[in-house]
């Protein structure tokens, strides 16, 4: 698997691809409403990342940014081969990877300075608290925690945070978590929750991490999430993903497709078992009517974007 994620005009989100699947979509491109591809490495960096561009019958416009304005590059090439085997080489950070290639130094122009925040220092504090809150959880992208960090202390009448200023905030904090990580040995418990989720998800039984923002919203769309042959279903929202960033262990909530009692223990008792399989300890009364508690969980995922 290539570590990065690719995203495609037409709204779809490849994260951790084989390279021949890359080449599909690279081959793929052209037609109108999906003309082009954007990737980013896993972490997602700042300023760091390959996207091309190309109409059906005209060469490719391939392109990569390496940490600032001024490390902005463009090449013109005729197929989709050798852009593959470019942003194959990108992707596994291969020395060498852009030799060949007639590559133009893009002139983006002065970059933008962006004003220091005018904030209370209490303002500062509970925003900054809030962003490493969703850093600590371990789902959102870079966008997302900009959005975050522009509209959270947001009222009726004012509006603090700029979409500039949020951004270098996000990005400022989500350094931070990158640094941090890099220091994380092993296997984590996120990593093994989202093998036993996937196990789950082979078996017949819908498996979604960070689903919805509530239980309300996540019993709602849970059934639109399962294929014809899903047997039962198991998520948590991303209220459960925040006390299980805070310490306080993770609240699985799982169920039958067909409503009965029967069918949800049933759920229950393969949910227990896949997450035991992986190494995570349970905690569960067997009552189809109570949430299974992941517990105690040292909760570090590891950031995508």
């Amino acid at each position: 698997m290539l570590e990065i994620v690719v995203e495609t005009e037409n709204g779809e989100r490849h994260v951790r691809v084989p390279a021949e699947e890359l080449g599909a979509l690279v081959r793929r491109i052209g037609d109108e409403g999906d003309r082009y591809l954007v990737l980013q490495r896993i972490p997602d960096l700042p300023d760091v990342f390959a996207q091309v561009w190309h109409k059906a019958g005209g060469d490719y416009t391939l392109e990569y940014r390496d940490g600032a304005a001024d490390r902005h590059f463009q090449v013109m090439v005729d197929g989709p081969e050798t852009v593959a085997a470019a942003l194959t080489g990108w992707s596994r950070r291969q020395t060498g990877w852009e030799a060949g290639l007639a590559w133009s130094l893009l002139d983006m122009g002065p970059a933008r300075e962006v004003p220091p925040l005018e904030l209370a220092e209490d303002e500062l504090t509970e925003l900054e608290r809030r962003v490493r809150e969703v850093l600590a959880g371990g789902y959102a992208t870079r966008a997302e925690l900009a959005e975050i960090a522009e509209e959270y202390l947001v009222t009726k009448d004012r509006r603090p945070v700029s979409k500039e200023q949020a951004a270098a905030l996000a990005d400022r904090l989500w350094l931070e978590r990158v640094a941090e990580q890099a220091t994380w040995e092993g296997e984590t418990d996120p990593e093994r929750l989202t093998r036993a989720f996937a196990a789950l998800q082979e078996s017949g039984i819908t498996a979604r991490e960070n689903f919805t923002c509530c239980r309300t919203c996540g019993q709602a769309e849970i059934g639109a999430e399962g294929g014809p042959d899903a047997r039962g279903f198991v998520y948590f929202h991303t209220q459960c993903t925040d006390a299980a960033a805070a310490g306080h262990g993770l609240t699985l909530l799982y169920g039958g497709f067909d409503g009965s009692r029967g069918t949800t223990a049933a759920i229950g008792r393969e949910v227990v078992a896949a997450l035991e399989a992986v190494g995570l300890r349970v905690e569960w009364d067997h009552d189809p009517d109570r949430a299974i508690t992941v517990t105690p969980l040292d909760w570090r995922r590891r950031l995508v974007g």
